[in-house]
């Protein structure tokens, strides 16, 4: 079954199985789609929800996956909860009920590439991952920035891909992320190894290398990219996988060896690790900033004036939320002028949310909109940066975009264009804008 995005976001509000309602689409492609569930006593746990078709499936197989993998636990693998069979307007599906991840890495890539030191903080956790995954004896066989995720202040990798090594997955994967001997070797650790070597030269460059097959010659690796990456992701992509590294070496040309992990008294996997990473200013401002500005990968946020400052909504319950959170409609405030070589936002136009649709508001729904600014301080252009959830919302984070106003920055003393991102988040209580200006 291929399904359009049309089709996928009808079914918001349907329970599945009888207890998971599909409260928003949070994406997906023709083959599967992405829901924000509720799970637990009394719905109280926010989870996601993916659906994937059963026709051409071998249904028992792929919930017998999902149940191994719902076994494990790592800090940095998204968890498992429950998996079954439903029915959707007469087509059957498989579902499986997972940690709902805030964000994911395939968002902020076309706008920026991460720096070294951000990588240096995300590539740890991602490595550490994929080791505990290949001493359990699997392979996570989908390596890749949309499978790089962030729950609350933690990067997780996605756990329901995975499969024993060995085993063939899908035949018709070729990305650049598909080693070239999984079509005939099937899942195994040094093809992750590949997808990661291709995964840094993503992060670090905002492009893959060309998808390669067994008769090529080695990828070649950007110059730019600086070291140890460069060298790490040369020895993560030979075509020969008997020459890749291993996860191990890439966590000891990081960080030197890794002590023990202890187990869990009753799983027998590690215990979650104080995070070094999480409080370094980079991390911060990868991940922590999230809370600001709506994003856990961010591109880089510029020193808002005072005035223009505007703090993003906590996770504290709404009766706590200050007043002062939730600007009248359609406001607009002024902003001091830019400092030199910055544009600052002059004008904001908050957009004009009625009580009504408020009220069917659950969590948080997120748009954002990079706007491109004329060399006079008005926007010139609008367009969504990714797959709005509501286009009710949606729409009036556009039509409240394009009446923003700015202090263009300067070069030279001359004003000059420039290109800015802002994060609109609606709640029930509260409705919020923060900008980032993006960096050239």
């Amino acid at each position: 079954m291929r399904a359009p995005r049309e089709l996928w976001e009808k079914w918001e509000g349907r329970i599945i199985d009888g207890k998971f309602p599909l409260r928003q689409w949070l994406g997906g492609c023709e083959h599967s789609s992405v829901f924000l569930t509720e799970r637990g006593a009394e719905q109280s746990q926010k989870a996601a929800i993916k659906l994937i078709p059963a026709e051409d499936l071998d249904e028992d197989a792929q919930l017998s996956r999902w149940a191994d993998a719902a076994k494990l636990y790592h800090p940095h693998l998204i968890r498992l909860f429950e998996r079954g069979r439903c029915e959707i307007d007469g087509t059957r599906f498989l579902y499986v009920v997972t940690e709902y991840a805030e964000e994911d890495l395939a968002q902020i890539l076309p706008l920026r590439a991460l720096s070294a030191e951000e990588v240096s903080e995300m590539l740890p956790p991602i490595a550490e991952a994929m080791a505990f995954l290949h001493q359990a004896g699997f392979a996570h066989t989908r390596i890749k920035p949309s499978n790089v995720m962030a729950v609350e202040n933690q990067v997780k990798i996605s756990a329901d891909g995975l499969r024993r090594n060995g085993e063939h997955g899908d035949a018709s994967e070729t990305s650049a992320y598909a080693a070239p001997e999984m079509a005939t070797t099937g899942a195994s650790p040094a093809a992750d190894v590949w997808s990661l070597g291709v995964l840094l030269v993503a992060v670090l460059t905002q492009r893959e290398p060309k998808s390669g097959n067994s008769d090529r010659g080695e990828v070649g690796v950007p110059d730019t990219i600086p070291d140890p990456f460069r060298e790490i992701a040369r020895e993560c992509l030979p075509v020969d996988p008997r020459k890749r590294c291993t996860v191990g070496d890439i966590l000891g040309k990081l960080k030197g060896p890794e002590p023990p992990a202890e187990k869990t008294p009753h799983e027998g996997v590690p215990e979650a690790r104080t995070k070094r990473w999480m409080i370094a200013p980079v991390a911060i401002a990868v991940l922590i900033l999230a809370a600001l500005a709506g994003s856990r990968f961010i591109v880089r946020q510029p020193r808002v004036p005072p005035a223009d400052n505007q703090t993003n909504e906590s996770h504290a319950a709404p009766a706590e939320i200050p007043a002062a959170q939730s600007p009248a409609p359609l406001a607009a405030t002024a902003a001091p002028t830019p400092t030199a070589g910055r544009g600052s936002v002059l004008q904001r136009v908050m957009p004009d949310v009625s009580r009504q649709a408020q009220n069917t508001i659950t969590g948080r729904v997120k748009v954002n909109v990079r706007v491109a600014v004329d060399a006079s301080g008005n926007v010139s252009e609008a367009t969504f940066t990714s797959t709005a959830t509501s286009k009710y919302f949606a729409n009036l984070a556009l039509a409240s975009a394009r009446r923003w106003k700015f202090n263009p920055p300067q070069v030279n003393g001359q004003a000059t264009t420039s290109a800015w991102l802002l994060h609109f988040q609606f709640a029930r209580t509260s409705t919020q804008v923060v900008p980032s200006e993006i960096t050239r």
